[in-house]
């Protein structure tokens, strides 16, 4: 809210008065348009589908694009298509279909995370191989069979424990 309340009352005033706005953002804008708002209201440029709409435009203004935008005043069907493919480039750098068109990014994402996935693996084995010492006997099968007789033999919780599952007189598990 802080920071929302900084932008509307510091920030914003300057992007909103046009020309004065150029002058402080000139060194990281050059020579190229302020058009809108913009997503932030920063004199920024940004392809996004979801704001299609940037602050300025893509290119900075060339004396052929000034004459195209001059032309385009007039009636658009006196433009060939490539004077209109070269207003469009002018201002916007990817069309929409480019935008949305897949990157292949996730193929670097799945590749990072079976390499992680192979060296925590190997990792792991190397800790329990040269860093922990082996189990104790009481994990052998044999034993844990010894543990698990104690306990019925002890009677160990005969309510709802392991205990209240033996039969006693016929000297097996319940059925």
């Amino acid at each position: 809210m802080a920071g929302r309340l900084l932008f509307m009352r510091v920030l914003a005033p300057k992007v909103s008065i046009g020309k004065a706005a150029m002058s402080d953002m000139r060194p990281i804008i050059g020579n190229r348009e302020i058009v809108g708002f913009g997503y932030n209201g920063q004199p920024t440029y940004m392809d996004r589908v979801d704001f299609p709409l940037p602050a300025i435009r893509w290119k900075e203004t060339t004396p052929d694009i000034q004459a195209l935008r001059e032309k385009e005043k007039g009636d658009w069907r006196k433009l060939s298509l490539e004077e209109k493919k070269a207003l469009y480039r002018a201002s916007f750098c990817q069309t929409f279909a480019e935008m949305k068109a897949p990157t292949g990014e996730w193929k670097s994402v799945v590749g990072g995370a079976f390499v992680l996935i192979a060296v925590a693996f190997w990792v792991f084995y190397g800790m329990k191989t040269f860093v922990y010492a082996p189990l104790p006997n009481s994990f052998k099968e044999e034993n844990r069979q010894a543990q698990l007789r104690r306990i019925i033999d002890l009677q160990v919780n005969p309510v709802q424990g392991i205990s209240s599952k033996w039969d006693y007189e016929k000297d097996e598990w319940k059925k």
